[in-house]
């Protein structure tokens, strides 16, 4: 091997990587940066722009070629999620929801005919899905979710229950529901009183199913839209469950060590846009008769923000590459890695606005944008305080893991 081990860049490790980040780059720069402002201030989710990204081959970028997609690594996801959220995480959140919450999953976890069935309709953006697990009463506690699924004589199931705050839920402002949901629903209770809980996609246009509101008022991510979505006896044939009842656990702990890893990469992009805006700011703006990157007050903002920024990229990347999207196994790096990235992202954005002032503040200069839209990746896919218990259990059960 030689010396070849000090050229690799863990973030771009091969040529295919290189390439796609620089495609997404390119993309976000000419398309998506100069609509970002705007959608945000009006709440409003860019559909015609979400569904150019199918155009583009990255709506899938981990599902398999001879379904439509791109046949990547949870490098590449990173790699998007980082390059998007730069940006407009509010638009990326909404790509994460539809690429790695539903197609990833199906991908994963789904049987060959919901998989050629669907697969090719969401990498080719013709379908906006969503993963519906949040409840009006229940988040983490994902055990004590109310919605429920009894089967017919039939075979057919009929689902009754409420899910809160589903991005891509309603997927424009009339009200119209996602073209596909991956639900989760309780469909009976184990030995132990344990909830079990069933997979099941639900399409458009089957009874039962609608949006019951569009949530507005958000603090952050208003580009993306988040949405309630009703199940009234809504029927879905047997062919839509998936694998077998009670198995949703095993297709949860999968993909969320996925979606953790894509929150921490947003929380990237957040970090390096927000220290390009107060390192450019700082050699512009003089006070004193100097610039006032001359003043210790305003290095140890960029010193900090640049060494977190450093730690978290690296972070990142090192955990996507041990991922293997096949099967679970890397909890405590995905959980670590959220934890740190996503409150490094939304520390860097706060410093900042503090380095820009009164500029700072206002939408125009994006930083406080990318302040308010970071704050989200500490709450969805997993709070805080939930990685930091699955940490410390996971090293109760695995101490070798620190020396390791």
């Amino acid at each position: 091997m030689g010396e070849d081990w000090r050229e690799l860049d863990i973030a771009n490790p091969t040529e295919e990587h290189a390439m796609l980040r620089e495609m997404v780059r390119s993309f976000v720069y000419d398309e998506v940066e100069p609509q970002a402002l705007e959608h945000d201030r009006d709440e409003k989710f860019n559909s015609k722009l979400f569904r150019r990204l199918g155009e583009q081959g990255i709506l899938g970028i981990s599902v398999p070629l001879e379904y439509g997609g791109g046949g990547m690594d949870a490098t590449a996801v990173a790699i998007i999620n980082e390059e998007i959220s730069y940006s407009d995480p509010g638009l990326c959140l909404a790509y994460l929801a539809h690429d790695q919450l539903i197609a990833n999953n199906l991908a994963h976890n789904g049987s060959e005919e919901q998989k050629q069935r669907i697969l090719p309709k969401l990498c080719s953006g013709e379908w906006i899905g969503c993963m519906a697990m949040s409840e009006p009463g229940y988040g983490t506690d994902v055990l004590g979710m109310q919605t429920g699924a009894e089967q017919r004589e039939d075979g057919s199931w009929v689902i009754n229950g409420r899910k809160m705050w589903i991005t891509n839920g309603s997927i424009d402002e009339e009200g119209t529901p996602a073209d596909v949901v991956w639900l989760y629903a309780r469909t009976g209770t184990d030995s132990k009183g344990r909830a079990e809980i069933t997979t099941f996609i639900v399409e458009r246009g089957m009874p039962g199913y609608s949006v019951g509101q569009k949530i507005e008022d958000k603090l952050g991510m208003r580009s993306s839209n988040t949405a309630e979505l009703v199940f009234d006896d809504c029927i879905v044939p047997a062919i839509n469950v998936v694998g077998n009842p009670g198995e949703s656990m095993i297709h949860m702990m999968r993909n969320l060590e996925l979606e953790r890893l894509g929150l921490a990469a947003m929380g990237v992009g957040i970090a390096r846009r927000s220290l390009m805006a107060m390192n450019r700011y700082a050699s512009e703006r003089e006070a004193f008769g100097k610039q006032i990157r001359e003043f210790g007050q305003i290095q140890r903002h960029i010193g900090e923000s640049w060494a977190e920024y450093r730690a978290m990229r690296a972070y990142v990347y090192d955990t996507a590459r041990k991922i293997d999207l096949s099967k679970a196994g890397n909890r405590l790096d995905s959980d670590g890695v959220k934890l740190f990235g996503t409150s490094a992202a939304k520390n860097i954005a706060d410093r900042a606005i503090q380095v820009m002032g009164g500029y700072g503040y206002v939408g125009e200069y994006t930083v406080e944008r990318l302040w308010r839209d970071a704050k989200l990746l500490e709450i969805g896919g997993g709070t805080l305080e939930g990685h930091q218990k699955n940490i410390t259990r996971d090293l109760a059960d695995d101490p070798e893991a620190i020396d390791r």
